[in-house]
């Protein structure tokens, strides 16, 4: 991957969140986003200005408006944070995964925002007159294991560079914690924010799982759901520039982040969080590129 930034704003020292030598989250520069203070129908700050037709693009705005009226009639909304994803540049949104609603539900929430959501999928979703859609919308297939996951990785990287906002859920798959906490994550979300220098906003979102669960399990249409999302400032990733990029600074990193997400649905659900993560699948990244 390409080390150049492009479009990228390097989140900058005054202002961010991150983990002490104990475990414990240090902010800075901003006011705590879970406290009583804390707005529940915040705005970012370029609400309201018209995002250009040219990063859209006609068919994504399409979809947009068919999908908008499903996903308010499925759906209430109690939204926070989204100040806190920037105006311009590249950026990552890192968002914890709890059903195959998320795309969509989570989606609506950044497309308001002003970032129309970049996101992985399946490559064999990129195919005929479907694939033709999800590349006009410029989602990046994925096809899993070894080199696909590295070419994947490598088409976020590109993307961010170039001014969009990438969805990752870094666990990489639904959560499989009985409790519907986030897993730990995979390392590529540590890899391409490193590589690029863009900011990494931590997301939760909860809701979705509660009419369509992962694995099989039951939900239930009615009565209308609310979906919770709560957005927090950008994860402080740089005690890490510089230093040589490796597994051992993969992991250290993709914890930062796995940790800044987990205290989120904890304010959405008011509940402690868990002490650490259950652990993930495999990594997909192959050990001869870690």
């Amino acid at each position: 991957m390409n080390g150049a930034e492009g479009m990228c704003h390097r989140t900058t020292s005054d202002t961010y969140v991150r983990l002490d030598g104990r475990g414990r989250v240090v902010y800075k520069g901003v006011p705590h986003p879970y406290g009583p203070s804390a707005s529940r129908a915040d705005k970012p700050s370029h609400a309201g200005k018209r995002m250009p037709h040219r990063r859209i693009g006609l068919t994504y705005r399409a979809l947009a408006a068919i999908a908008r009226p499903v996903v308010l009639l499925r759906f209430g909304r109690k939204w926070a944070g989204a100040h806190h994803l920037p105006a311009e540049g590249g950026l990552i949104t890192a968002v914890n995964h709890n059903s195959y609603l998320d795309p969509v539900a989570y989606g609506y929430f950044q497309y308001a925002a002003g970032h129309p959501p970049r996101s992985f999928a399946k490559a064999l979703l990129f195919q005929g007159a479907f694939g033709r859609l999800m590349r006009a919308m410029k989602h990046i297939p994925v096809a899993r294991g070894g080199a696909g996951a590295l070419q994947a990785l490598a088409a976020a990287a590109d993307a961010i560079r170039a001014g969009e906002g990438v969805v990752l859920y870094p666990e990489g798959t639904l959560t499989r914690d009985p409790e519907m906490w986030p897993m730990a994550g995979r390392t590529g979300i540590a890899r391409v924010a490193l590589e690029t220098g863009c900011p990494v906003i931590p997301v939760a979102q909860w809701g979705a799982n509660l009419l369509l669960p992962p694995y099989g399990k039951t939900g239930r249409v009615f009565p209308r759901r609310t979906h919770q999302v709560l957005a927090g400032p950008p994860v402080d990733l740089s005690r890490f520039h510089g230093r040589e990029p490796g597994p051992e600074v993969w992991r250290e990193a993709t914890e930062e982040i796995m940790a800044a997400i987990t205290l989120l649905p904890a304010e959405i659900r008011d509940l402690p969080a868990p002490p650490r993560p259950a652990p993930a699948g495999r990594d997909d990244i192959p050990a001869s590129a870690r």
